[in-house]
């Protein structure tokens, strides 16, 4: 994966269904939808119907709804390069799909970060499809500044207990 700038902050996340993912973002996009912030969602899998049955079923006001249903939630996977636009202040790019999948998108991304970066902050949050990993998470988890699980983003030590990663470990040797 693509090393990034301090101003970009990369988020991961694990699930183990489309439904599990489709609750674990939605609150945390709904809490960003409001602001100036473009979100971007790249996913391997088609989740639009899922995220319209997901959407009907909540108590989320019309404005709401329409722009998370705006979003991509196809597999329309090719994140395209904007021009740059002075008024997004912030920018989220989820990605979702297994480790190979993540790695392609986060290394295309890379290229377009280092055109914005300077203008804007950027949050990329990476969720991995529990079945695709195993002895690897690990790396994922140090690649990865924090943790986006149901109760929302946390420190990864809190999430997994005695984490430490390798540049907090080495900061201690």
């Amino acid at each position: 994966m693509e090393k990034v700038s301090r101003k970009t902050t990369k988020l991961c996340s694990f699930y183990v269904s489309d439904w599990h993912l489709i609750s674990m973002l939605l609150p945390y996009i709904s809490k960003h939808i409001n602001t100036e912030t473009k979100i971007t969602n790249i996913t391997e899998k088609d989740l639009e119907d899922k995220i319209k049955e997901f959407i009907s079923k909540l108590n989320l006001n019309k404005e709401i709804q329409e722009r998370i249903l705006e979003m991509n939630w196809n597999k329309k996977a090719v994140y395209t390069y904007r021009k740059l636009d002075d008024r997004i202040k912030e920018e989220m790019i989820i990605i979702s799909g297994n480790k190979q999948y993540i790695d392609k998108m986060n290394k295309n991304i890379a290229k377009y970060l280092n055109k914005i970066e300077k203008q804007r902050k950027v949050t990329i949050i990476n969720c991995y499809e529990v079945m695709e990993f195993n002895e690897n998470i690990h790396e994922i988890l140090s690649l990865h500044d924090k943790i986006l699980n149901t109760s929302g983003e946390k420190e990864i030590g809190e999430i997994f207990d005695g984490y430490q990663s390798k540049r907090d470990s080495a900061i201690n040797e």
